[in-house]
């Protein structure tokens, strides 16, 4: 069973849309892209562009609608689909549930929240080796000392954890967390702090603007973030959507249901191999695959073949 996955800001990196396949559906779905926001979306994956949420968010959905469209082209369509963070737009529209166009506008309305909330001074740390509860402990003492909040963002895996907050709270726990036994902790290329309460307000605003938007039930299954379940409904994939940026993100859950389901074949959406590689980790039975590994002309029949080998 394939499913595809699709990841969040951090995994990218300059000229990750000028290295997408050389293909018709491609070259249309960029066209697409640029008409729906008016601009030239080639412009969004620049290092010096790059410095903006907005194009990066941008950058993210736009590959990964591009990676859906190329495997159906060769008749290869998702059983499952899951994204991380702004990566779950890219699995809406791979399911059927959200229009590419509407997708992006709504990210772009997503990415101008987020960095109008916090244009500079905060962002992302990713620590491995401690647990989820030890770092809520750490962070507790943090705050008993006077410290700013820092806050759990992604629960990658359980010993993967991302943690969110100020620039000097995350510099701090990251120092402590290496002292307790992290055996690394680094900041993320993200300038906000996603999946926290810090973005309660972005996000009930950007729940009005989603009130507008046309969802769909979705013609395959679509695993959310906040809760690492699957969505049936148009307005369940609506609410995951809109407050997903002031939730925690339960990705090693999502993962877990996606294999329990059948999912045996993992395909991740260029840039970067960060999800792949925590597949690989914990689960080194599963065929994960990141098409950003391969040449683009491989993509399709790798895939194909991984199918073939799993009798699915």
């Amino acid at each position: 069973m394939l499913a595809l996955q699709f990841p969040g800001q951090g995994a990218q990196s300059a000229g990750f849309l000028h290295r997408l396949p050389t293909h018709p559906v491609v070259h249309a779905t960029l066209d697409e892209a640029s008409q729906a926001l008016g601009i030239d979306v080639l412009a969004l994956d620049t290092e010096e562009a790059l410095r903006s949420t907005v194009a990066v968010q941008i950058g993210l959905v736009v590959a990964g609608v591009a990676t859906v469209r190329v495997l159906a082209d060769a008749q290869l369509t998702p059983h499952i689909s899951a994204g991380l963070s702004v990566g779950a737009y890219a699995a809406a529209v791979s399911c059927g549930a959200l229009q590419f166009d509407d997708a992006l506008r709504m990210v772009r309305k997503r990415a101008e929240l987020m960095e109008t909330a916090y244009p500079s001074g905060y962002g992302l740390a990713a620590i491995s080796g401690l647990t989820e509860h030890q770092l809520e402990a750490l962070a507790a003492e943090q705050v008993k000392q006077g410290m700013a909040s820092v806050y759990v963002g992604n629960v990658n895996a359980p010993r993967q954890i991302v943690m969110a907050g100020s620039d000097a709270a995350l510099e701090a726990l990251i120092a402590r967390a290496l002292a307790a036994g992290a055996r690394k902790a680094t900041r993320l290329a993200v300038s906000v702090p996603s999946h926290c309460e810090l973005l309660a307000d972005a996000a009930e605003q950007l729940i009005d603007y989603a009130r507008n938007v046309p969802f769909h039930t979705p013609q395959s299954i679509y695993v959310g973030n906040r809760g690492g379940r699957p969505l049936h409904t148009a307005e369940a994939i609506r609410g995951d959507l809109a407050t997903n940026m002031r939730y925690t993100v339960r990705w090693f859950d999502a993962l877990s249901v996606m294999l329990e389901m059948g999912a045996d074949v993992l395909v991740e959406a260029p840039p970067g191999q960060v999800l792949t590689d925590i597949v690989r980790e914990q689960w080194p039975e599963t065929m994960a695959i990141a098409a950003s590994s391969l040449t683009p002309e491989r993509w399709a029949s790798t895939v194909r073949r991984r199918l073939e080998a799993s009798g699915r």
